[in-house]
């Protein structure tokens, strides 16, 4: 028993060493372990402080010998040079091995010109990363320098249907002074003059601290084709003229509103556009074709990163990516009409819209007043931003953007509503009225007409413009077909354009209320139309009663937006607005052309505070439609302040001069 006990108790002292053998070699494998851990962890911490620039940490990091090689703020300059130059984003450490001292690594970065990714080593000692300029790049040493260099992309061009350029690249002066050459006083003040600018604005530009009297400092862009002002200027000692590369907008106001405009980005620019290859001395497009289709013209500038040594001399390449230069967007419009219907309202406050009603391509889209294009590229100067702001004219308002009050131009509307429900009898005498309400309920309000026709049927009040018939219509129609064909035109819902234009709409609220229903028969009510839709359902009654949904660039495909009525509720309707131009009586009959058979209406909406106001605006609007398919085009032209100057027929006649140069 007791040999056995003592053998027992001999295995119990063998198992307890073992154990404490294990325990040694466990505790001194930890020991390794957690030695390796503390250095990825140092490396690991390192990278983290890049990506959060923190800069002042990073030199934390490095080791005592690595300081003397460089001070504190020499270190946080190189570094954040060429990190944040760079662009340096999404940094990824992977450690592949660990060693002694010595750390092997992968680094993968974008940057603005691609990708970067390297293999490297570096030695951690007690807790310190010995740090030299191969750490950011393996190849990189002291004296060398990472270089950036930029190819920029060409903008792409913006053309008409025909290829006509509406906004290019081209050439302006940048005029700029070289300090030492200048006279005094007097040539800032002339030069100040002559750019529209202030003699302390210029002062204080040629003050700055880098500025040498042989430097050419550029004060502002002016264009090439005035050569009055080149002449002024160059008499000036100390002006020089040097070309430059700017957006060019060849027929200026006429295509402004449409094409938009360019300028220099903001600091919300470049934090929106991020790693879009943006910089502060980028321009963007601000408005209309150039901000809608900012990307594809834009294109991206070709950049290279690499590394050259003390010489200059390039040494290692890093990454690069070649320029793509901007797509050439190509738009549905024709740009003589686009002239000609802004040369005809220029000096009106209008939109038009013309349109192929078989496609859905809009053929011009002009709105008046406006600015110049051109005007925001060279710079505007603080008195001309005040004038377009504080006119009147409001010459920066965009009107084909938005929803005006359609007067008689919704007649059409709201009898292709009437017939397409079969809740109108286009032939129904309908007992020509000057002066009409519905019954004593509407006290003192009455419906009135300039023209009642006898018979008093559909045609003939499309025909003479007859309110009074339109508004007993709506009443017959009835509040929920009334609805029901509103939206079978898309009247509320969000227009599909390529630009952002205001909805129309039938209603602001409730559409309940019976003088209501009956003034929006006749385009009045709470009726406001967009000029881009007008001309889209217009364009269905030529067009089978099918509206094609519009679009502006040369690439969209073509669509049906709506089949708002049949072919032959779109057939009784074109047929009776071609008696609105053809009769003799007919409120367009002005525009009548011989050997060629159109269909429109004209139309003329109030805007006044109440029934017996006499001092509200008229809205002026006629709409002209072709019915020959060889040669299909509708416009709608509206005319703000018609009263006085012949309401619609003011539109009428201005729209003639344009129309005939597209047909002819």
């Amino acid at each position: 028993m007791y040999d056995v006990y003592t053998k027992r108790n001999d295995k119990k002292k063998y198992i307890i060493a073992g154990v404490a053998i294990v325990g040694v070699i466990a505790i001194a494998a930890a020991f390794f372990l957690l030695k390796g851990d503390s250095k990825e962890s140092t490396l690991k911490d390192y990278y983290a402080a890049i990506k959060e620039k923190k800069y002042d940490e990073m030199y934390n990091m490095i080791s005592e010998q690595s300081q003397k090689a460089y001070s504190k703020d020499e270190f946080i300059k190189r570094n954040q040079n060429i990190y944040e130059g760079i662009e340096a984003s999404d940094i990824e450490l992977t450690i592949d091995s660990s060693e002694d001292d010595t750390i092997q690594y992968k680094v993968k970065m974008k940057t603005l010109a691609g990708e970067i990714s390297f293999d490297n080593q570096t030695k951690i000692k007690d807790g310190k990363i010995v740090w030299d300029d191969s750490f950011v790049f393996p190849s990189l040493e002291k004296t060398d320098k990472v270089r950036i260099s930029e190819d920029d992309a060409s903008r792409g061009r913006i053309l008409d249907r025909n290829g006509k350029v509406i906004a290019h690249m081209g050439e302006a002066y940048s005029v700029g002074l070289v300090r030492g050459k200048l006279n005094g006083e007097s040539d800032y003040e002339k030069l100040a003059s002559l750019l529209d600018l202030t003699k302390e604005g210029i002062q204080k530009t040629m003050s700055a601290s880098w500025i040498k009297d042989d430097s050419f400092v550029p004060l502002k862009t002016i264009s090439k084709s005035d050569t009055n002002l080149e002449n002024s200027l160059l008499k000036i000692p100390g002006v020089k003229l040097t070309t430059t590369t700017v957006r060019s907008y060849p027929y200026g106001e006429a295509t402004s509103h449409l094409v938009g405009y360019m300028q220099k980005v903001t600091a919300e620019d470049l934090e929106k556009h991020k790693g879009e290859g943006y910089d502060e001395n980028s321009y963007i497009g601000r408005s209309g074709i150039e901000a809608a289709y900012e990307k594809e013209l834009k294109g991206q500038d070709g950049v290279s990163i690499y590394i050259v040594d003390s010489q200059g001399n390039k040494k290692t390449a890093l990454a690069s990516h070649d320029k793509k230069d901007g797509q050439d967007i190509t738009l549905t419009i024709d740009i003589q009409l686009q002239n000609n219907l802004y040369q005809s309202f220029k000096k009106d406050k209008s939109a038009s819209v013309a349109m192929n009603p078989t496609n859905g391509e809009i053929l011009a889209l002009v709105s008046t007043p406006t600015f110049n294009s051109n005007d925001f590229i060279l710079g505007l100067s603080s008195t001309k931003w005040d004038s377009l702001n504080n006119d009147t004219n409001k010459p920066l308002l965009n009107r084909f953007k938005e929803a005006w009050v359609p007067g008689s131009t919704m007649k059409p509307l709201t009898a292709a509503i009437g017939l397409n429900t079969q809740s109108l009898n286009a032939s129904e005498d309908f007992n020509a009225q000057m002066k009409w309400q519905k019954d004593s309920s509407w006290g003192s309000y009455f419906v009135t007409t300039l023209h009642a026709p006898k018979p008093n049927n559909l045609k003939n009040a499309l025909i003479y413009s007859d309110n009074v018939y339109f508004a007993k219509a709506a009443l017959k129609i009835g509040k929920d077909n009334l609805v029901k064909g509103y939206k079978a035109m898309k009247i509320g819902d969000e227009i599909p354009f390529e630009l952002s234009l205001k909805k129309s709409q039938y209603t602001s609220k409730d559409f309940s209320e019976d003088i209501q229903i009956a003034d929006s028969g006749y385009g009045q009510g709470q009726i406001l139309m967009n000029p881009v839709q007008m001309a889209s359902i217009y364009g269905a009654f030529v067009n089978d009663g099918k509206m094609m949904t519009p679009h502006i660039v040369k690439s969209t495909e073509t669509k049906v937006w709506a089949e708002a009525f049949s072919k032959a509720v779109a057939d009784e309707i074109k047929n009776d607005l071609v008696g609105v131009i053809s009769d003799s009586q007919g409120t367009a009959h002005s525009f009548y052309h011989n050997g060629m058979t159109l269909a429109g209406k004209t139309g003329t909406g109030e805007i006044k505070a109440s029934q017996d106001d006499t001092t509200g605006q008229e809205v002026g609007w006629f709409t002209v439609m072709t019915t020959d398919a060889k040669n299909p085009i509708v416009i709608s032209s509206m005319v703000e302040d018609v009263k006085g100057r012949g309401g619609s027929n003011y539109v009428v006649n201005r729209m003639k001069q344009p129309f005939d140069s597209y047909v002819k």
